[in-house]
């Protein structure tokens, strides 16, 4: 009797030990989270405004359709911004939430039908279509490995320029959203400033395109600068890379090679645009 006692007591513990074992992995699980940052910039086009209305952001994390969870942005929804002004290092914080850890594989952006463009020599805004957005949203491949503790920000690159479609000569016009995506942890930044010399003073140049290249001349990408002459380029991988400005009545600049590192934002010294 003692011995199926002391069998019974060994039985006992062994499974509380196994219950609390069970239960601090699960509270491990659970603490094992990441953050993630969703950020939109914009790449320059010829376009006095581009106004787009988001009504919903989302992620998955398998490949079930059903999967789609909302990320929660502090000021809610709808999300209303005129990506024209994203340059210059100007950005919009789409959402900043703590995720599981794991494979973050897409995240999609649902527009509504309240988007709207203004050109140049038009006085009222024009209504962009979106029929695939407000269908099911855009959806941005990442495939990225969520570590626990770690934080992830993913820069979202809107091309104007390659957005908007006109329809024929119908007035009309499409908007097909494209958009690239980097990642922080894999990507470095170069910001700088673009002046002339007036009157031996340095006085900022705006809405002056700058071009980046690789060292074998092949384009990567370009943006504008802010009404201070400043830009800021984000999102290039780690190497180096060839600015170019090109603007009428100037002599074509073009810098030495500029080294960008992952995570790190290289500064360039103020580039000065001597006339012809």
């Amino acid at each position: 009797m003692k011995y199926l006692k002391s069998v019974f007591g060994t039985v006992v513990t062994i499974m509380v030990l196994l219950l609390m074992v069970n239960c601090d992995s699960d509270n491990n699980s659970k603490n094992e989270t990441a953050r993630v940052q969703l950020k939109l910039v914009d790449e320059p086009g010829d376009y006095l405004e581009v106004n787009i209305e988001i009504i919903d952001i989302q992620y998955k994390s398998s490949d079930d359709e059903d999967s789609w969870v909302s990320f929660a942005p502090e000021g809610g929804y709808p999300i209303n911004v005129d990506i024209t002004e994203l340059i210059a290092g100007n950005s919009l914080l789409l959402t900043d939430e703590v995720l599981p850890v794991g494979i973050l594989k897409q995240v999609r952006l649902v527009l509504s039908d309240n988007n709207t463009l203004k050109i140049e020599g038009e006085d009222d805004l024009i209504p962009l279509d979106t029929p695939s957005a407000q269908q099911s949203g855009l959806k941005l491949n990442l495939d990225e490995e969520l570590e626990a503790g770690f934080i992830y920000t993913f820069v979202l690159d809107w091309s104007v320029e390659k957005s908007i479609v006109k329809a024929g000569n119908s007035g009309k016009y499409n908007l097909k959203p494209v958009i690239k995506v980097n990642t922080e942890v894999s990507s470095g930044s170069i910001e700088s400033k673009v002046v002339e010399m007036v009157d031996d003073v340095e006085t900022p140049i705006a809405n002056q395109v700058v071009e980046v290249y690789t060292t074998d001349d092949t384009f990567v990408k370009d943006t504008m600068t802010d009404e201070n002459g400043d830009f800021v380029i984000q999102g290039l991988e780690a190497g180096n890379y060839i600015l170019k400005i090109t603007k009428e009545a100037y002599k074509a600049y073009e810098s030495s090679e500029v080294s960008v590192e992952v995570g790190s934002i290289t500064s360039v010294e103020t580039i000065v645009l001597e006339l012809e």
